[in-house]
């Protein structure tokens, strides 16, 4: 039988075994999505970084409508752009977007991010849910002051992104992302009343309304969702592997290595990138026609024993740490020193302040969102 996504994983730090397996025997292969839909998944660690970047491939299909799809998600489900102008279009966003999240202006941020993180530190009683009392609230807090996004709406349009992300009901989807995109709508009227230092004011006389309510709530999205994600499983990850958290807290420079090895390793649906194909064209072997649904799995990609010896093994001293969590090539992500920075700062300040951190259930325990695109947790106990 064809195998179908999502994987299962026995533990919610593991790779699954089917995806093991399968990229054991080669980088690409025959599958079905979560909805029944034809793909090809691609695995190797050199053909998803090859892939990512060919504009052979892209987001948009020339019969919308009728595209494969890998969930029901409206915002990463299907196919998104017009299909004639996806390159262009993209181009101009990224040059839109690069001069607000260059790393330049991220460093000039990062006392923005310790402070908000030591207040959320400060704020923090034993035991406590690592996910509630910070891995949530501060990349919220964060993007809302670059966007110039108010705190205090949070729980509306965390509610909003929640639905976004599902990946099992595309009209519940559908209706958060709609929810979103009229929420940034005013926002905007708001700015262009009162504007302020932040994002959706900037772009206020460079780009139509339409558009900053647009980017401005996918970077909502996107710039919190897989931000909290990360810190979650970052710290699962470091609990979970004892000698490593208490590695950092006696040697803290390793903390650039830390964040490294904690972006390469979880297995999560994030890495599960869509793509369709813009003509026709072969890969590794397989046939690929315009229009097919392409799956590039940086899961397995970021686990290519040729490219990472002993890939299941969690080290912080890891060298040459080329991992594609983030995208490759002209598709790679915009916020990536934004979210880097965000990982260095809470991990920082966490082996500073809580050496004696530790989980309070077994990790074994601890259960993912496998209906959400981000695929988190639901909680993380811990002590300190």
């Amino acid at each position: 039988m064809t195998p179908q996504l999502p994987f299962p994983a026995e533990h919610p730090l593991e790779v699954p075994p089917l995806l093991r397996a399968l990229a054991a025997q080669g980088p690409v292969h025959r599958v079905r999505t979560r909805v029944g839909h034809e793909a090809l998944l691609v695995t190797g660690y050199e053909e998803v970084k090859k892939y990512l970047s060919d504009e052979r491939l892209g987001r948009s299909h020339p019969d919308p409508a009728n595209a494969a799809r890998t969930g029901e998600s409206a915002l990463f489900g299907g196919p998104r752009g017009g299909f004639e102008t996806e390159l262009e279009e993209h181009a101009r966003m990224r040059d839109r977007l690069q001069p607000h999240f260059s790393p330049k202006r991220m460093r000039a941020f990062t006392p923005r991010v310790e402070a908000l993180t030591d207040q959320l530190i400060d704020a923090m009683t034993s035991p406590a849910d690592l996910c509630e009392a910070l891995a949530l609230p501060l990349p919220i807090l964060v993007i809302c002051e670059l966007l110039g996004v108010p705190y205090e709406d949070r729980p509306q349009f965390r509610e909003w992104s929640q639905q976004t992300s599902d990946v099992t009901n595309r009209e519940l989807s559908e209706q958060g992302l709609f929810a979103l995109y009229g929420y940034g709508q005013e926002l905007v009227r708001r700015k262009r009343k009162e504007p302020g230092d932040d994002f959706i004011s900037r772009m206020i006389d460079t780009v139509s309304d339409d558009e900053i309510a647009m980017l401005s709530m996918a970077m909502l999205f996107a710039g919190h969702e897989t931000t909290v994600v990360a810190i979650e499983l970052g710290a699962l990850f470091l609990l979970e592997n004892r000698s490593q958290w208490e590695l950092l807290v006696e040697r803290p420079e390793l903390i650039q290595g830390a964040v490294d090895e904690m972006l390469r390793m979880p297995a999560d649906a994030i890495g599960v990138i869509p793509r369709y194909a813009r003509t026709d064209l072969d890969i590794c072997g397989a046939a690929v026609r315009t229009g097919d649904l392409i799956v590039l799995d940086t899961t397995a990609a970021n686990h290519d024993a040729e490219a990472f010896p002993e890939p299941d093994r969690f080290d912080i001293t890891r060298e040459n740490a080329h991992h594609i969590a983030f995208g490759h090539g002209l598709r790679y992500c915009i916020g990536a020193p934004l979210a880097r920075i965000e990982l260095r700062v809470v991990f920082s300040k966490l082996v500073e302040r809580c050496p004696g951190l530790r989980l309070a259930m077994p990790a074994e325990q601890i259960e993912r969102q496998p209906d959400k695109l981000t695929s988190g947790v639901d909680r993380l106990p811990v002590t300190f």
